[in-house]
């Protein structure tokens, strides 16, 4: 396509409204407007679209895998590669591959390919997510209890001299693992302070709010619950209004019925987005993979250790944004918005993603009125085209 493109004949959402009978135009830097084909000046070329809508690209803030690779299994840039690779056919135009508890120098291994694949501009990187290993023995879930242990000033040095070559790193603890002061310092070095994994009581998760902490990781999962004598990490992240919390929505790791109920009791602006906490199988038809020499069988859309422990999801961002869409009813631009915006919102990047307005980057998804994914654009450049989509 030429610099300057224009796509008309679909309903674009912009993130927050929707507008009818109007074109995306895109320039060099980014999405310049979104108005009537009449009104377009300049030299553009418009592309005509048989309907359908473009929406803002998807924001998956937790990726252990895809294309048939593991972070942690070889945490290298071409690793991270394959994983954007295996997700952009499903919408996802920026996401944070995501490190499960390793040792350091898998840490270290990480960070160092997170650091050369935000050099080299590689679409669909955002950041990193480190998932452990500072994590509560209690609620370790698939973690392996081997390689948890306390932060150290070591690790902390790390942490902050990462944050300083990422765009977002992101860092899942387990408050009770952690104290205050580490969090204040990992949150004003600009690290997203994620809590997870954690067996906190009600009192502890509001004092690593106060420090700083900004999220929680997948809501409901190896988490106190909420409880009437303690409403534990569900409760603080539902009732305090300054934290966003990631969801998988497949109807295996959160009971429906359940999500909704958190949908209608979380305190705002704090809100709750979708992530798919995907392993390598998104993108194949693999039946099992092995993560840290554990056997993992994907079977029926989950995917289980031997003992029947749940071990990441078998989910992509389209099919999460359908099961909020279609199984809990949430209105279609709502749940959008928890795949784009509120992720966004989440790591301070919503002036540049989640929402298509003059400014943003032109990442963004054509999708049917069945919800099917035809086309993906990334930084204006389309990364995807569905075979089944017309030319």
């Amino acid at each position: 396509m030429s610099a300057r493109f224009a796509l008309s004949g679909a309903r674009i959402f912009d993130g927050e409204e929707w507008h009818e009978d109007k074109a995306l135009l895109v320039g060099p830097d980014g999405v310049e407007a979104i108005k009537p084909v009449e009104e377009l000046a300049g030299p553009v070329e418009i592309h005509k679209l048989d309907g359908g809508m473009l929406v803002p690209g998807f924001i998956d803030l937790q990726v252990n895998g895809g294309g048939g690779l593991l972070l942690n299994s070889d945490p290298s840039v071409e690793t991270i590669r394959t994983i954007c690779a295996a997700h952009i056919p499903f919408g996802t135009t920026a996401l944070l591959p995501t490190l499960i508890t390793d040792t350091p120098e898998v840490v270290e291994a990480a960070i160092a390919a997170g650091k050369e694949a935000q050099r080299r501009k590689m679409p669909g990187f955002l950041g990193l997510h480190l998932e452990g290993p500072h994590l509560s023995l209690a609620k370790k879930g698939a973690h392996d209890p081997a390689l948890i242990r306390p932060m150290e000033d070591r690790d902390l040095e790390r942490l902050i001299a990462a944050r300083r070559d990422l765009t977002v790193l992101t860092i899942t603890v387990a408050p009770e693992t952690v104290t205050p002061e580490q969090i204040a310092a990992l949150a004003g070095a600009g690290v997203v302070v994620s809590i997870g994994h954690s067996n906190a009581e009600y009192d502890t998760v509001f004092a690593a709010i106060a420090a700083g902490a900004r999220q929680v990781t997948h809501l409901f999962n190896a988490m106190s619950p909420l409880q009437h004598r303690d409403p534990g990490v569900v409760g603080a992240a539902l009732d305090s209004g300054e934290v966003y919390a990631g969801l998988i929505a497949d109807g295996y790791h959160v009971n429906p019925h359940a999500m909704a109920i958190a949908l209608r009791a979380k305190r705002r602006p704090g809100r709750i987005f979708l992530v798919t906490d995907a392993m390598a199988t998104i993108g194949t038809d693999m039946r099992e993979f092995t993560l840290k020499g554990r056997l993992i069988r994907r079977e029926g859309g989950r995917l289980t250790l031997e003992d029947g422990t749940l071990a990441g999801a078998d989910l992509d961002m389209i099919s999460a944004v359908r099961f909020i869409h279609r199984q809990i009813g949430l209105e279609l631009g709502e749940a959008l918005r928890m795949a784009s915006l509120y992720p966004a919102e989440a790591v301070g990047q919503d002036k540049r993603l989640g929402r298509l307005r003059e400014g943003t980057a032109a990442s963004f998804v054509h999708l049917s009125k069945d919800l099917d994914v035809r086309s993906v654009w990334i930084d204006g450049t389309k990364a995807y085209a569905s075979p089944s989509a017309p030319g």
